[in-house]
């Protein structure tokens, strides 16, 4: 079987139909990722599109890769980084319309933790997101960062501090006003 894409088949299924499985698997995981990463969720799909485009045209080596989600899911947040950092001045401006509240489920904590994550440097955010929303290993992160142990474990000591911070902040400034 053929693709049409100048792949061929793999022996068990077509490459399309791997790909298809693979894309089905783990989108939804990439895309939360994402929006988790930036607090937009058109963004956050746009760069998962964007991501998955890359990995079928490059499907024989990122099937061979060690975890190929973890190759979609690095690619996507790079492509995600890209975007914020051109658009940084006008995010900036409007920092407080940035977090989607239209998906379903956004609580007023889901918000906030969105907007305090907001507040990292993008180091540490993508740490903090990978080890506590994505369940991640601090090594399987710094495998994924490509940063020494003890650069992760700084980076997430650091965001921990700062959103502790941040987010107590939040509860006073929320408090009945009586």
């Amino acid at each position: 079987m053929t693709t049409g894409r100048g792949f061929g088949g793999t022996g068990r299924t077509s490459d399309a139909e791997e790909f298809d499985a693979f894309y089905a698997a783990c989108a939804g995981r990439v895309v939360g990722h994402v929006y988790t990463l930036t607090g937009n969720r058109s963004e956050a799909e746009d760069a998962v599109a964007e991501a998955f485009t890359r990995a079928w045209q490059r499907w024989p080596a990122v099937r061979d890769a060690d975890s190929p989600e973890a190759w979609v899911r690095r690619v996507a947040s790079r492509i995600a980084v890209s975007a914020w950092r051109k658009a940084f001045n006008r995010i900036r401006a409007h920092r407080r319309a940035a977090v989607d509240t239209s998906v379903p489920g956004l609580t007023e904590d889901h918000v906030a933790l969105l907007q305090a994550l907001q507040q990292l440097s993008a180091v540490e955010r993508r740490a903090v997101v990978l080890h506590h929303l994505n369940d991640m290993s601090v090594a399987d992160v710094a495998a994924e960062m490509a940063k020494p142990v003890g650069t992760v474990k700084t980076y997430l000591a650091r965001g921990r501090r700062a959103m502790a911070g941040m987010l107590t902040e939040a509860d006073h400034e929320e408090a009945p006003h009586g």
